[in-house]
């Protein structure tokens, strides 16, 4: 077990350079909630960079960065009385009681699946209009999508099976192939759209993330359009002089590797 003792110690190491830093440098003194929020998205989105390229040295820097943050964020709540550190760790700690009553109070669960919609519905006895109601706006559409979808399973609203949600991508598949031969972008855009919802449901039941899924893809995609750039240059070529059956060649060589 760690120990808690030496875990303390850092945290109030970093509290203390906080606090030092607001107070002398110019730089930190300037900063808002406001001018700090694009920041933190940024370093959220390192994070998850990290976690997928399996680094957890990298992983370990940048929750160093986001948990900056969180005490950045506490230590201007604190120079309006809004809030402080302590406040948020309460919060958090109140609200991760209060929702694992299978852990702190009589309730029996039998597994995750239980969790969840014990969870859901506490949220809702909170005053919560709707179980939806916790999915940032912000969020880009491919995670809004999947954490819409698994917060109304949350309350029973969900296939029962694998296949049925397969069937439904198909028959979304073919409606937009109907939309594309008629030519309506509209049509064809709410189409595709029903397509991309139905695939991120597919994958909620395999039990994938299609967000990560994505872009292990993406990543995939770069490693290999750079090697098919780098044969190019290898051999005095521009890719936009090249036949696509040239490019091909170094796309399967990529493929190998």
């Amino acid at each position: 077990m760690a120990d808690k003792t030496k875990e303390l110690q850092a945290f109030e190491r970093l509290l203390i350079i906080m606090d030092e830093l607001r107070a002398k440098c110019p730089w930190d003194k300037k900063q808002t909630m406001e001018t700090l929020r694009h920041l933190t998205i940024e370093e959220v989105y390192e994070l998850g960079d990290a976690i997928l390229d399996g680094n957890l040295d990298e992983v370990k820097k940048e929750l160093g960065d986001v948990l900056l943050h969180i005490v950045f964020y506490s230590k201007i709540g604190s120079e309006t009385n809004a809030f402080n550190i302590a406040d948020v760790c309460h919060e958090i700690c109140d609200k991760l009681v209060e929702r694992h009553p299978h852990i702190y109070g009589d309730v029996k669960v039998k597994d995750e699946e239980d969790v969840k919609r014990n969870w859901e519905q506490i949220k809702l006895k909170e005053g919560k209009a709707s179980v939806l109601e916790g999915v940032p706006n912000g969020l880009p559409a491919l995670v809004k999508a999947n954490r819409i979808q698994d917060k109304a399973a949350g309350v029973g609203f969900d296939w029962e099976q694998p296949q049925q949600v397969w069937e439904k991508v198909v028959e979304e598949l073919q409606e937009l192939q109907k939309e594309v031969q008629l030519g309506h972008k509209e049509r064809m855009e709410n189409e595709l759209g029903d397509v991309l919802f139905s695939l991120v449901n597919y994958a909620r039941f395999l039990k994938i993330n299609p967000e990560n899924a994505l872009e292990r893809t993406n990543k995939k995609f770069i490693k290999r359009f750079q090697y098919l750039e780098s044969k190019a240059k290898s051999n005095n070529k521009l890719l936009g002089d090249m036949t696509l059956a040239e490019m091909d060649v170094f796309w399967e060589e990529a493929k190998k590797m």
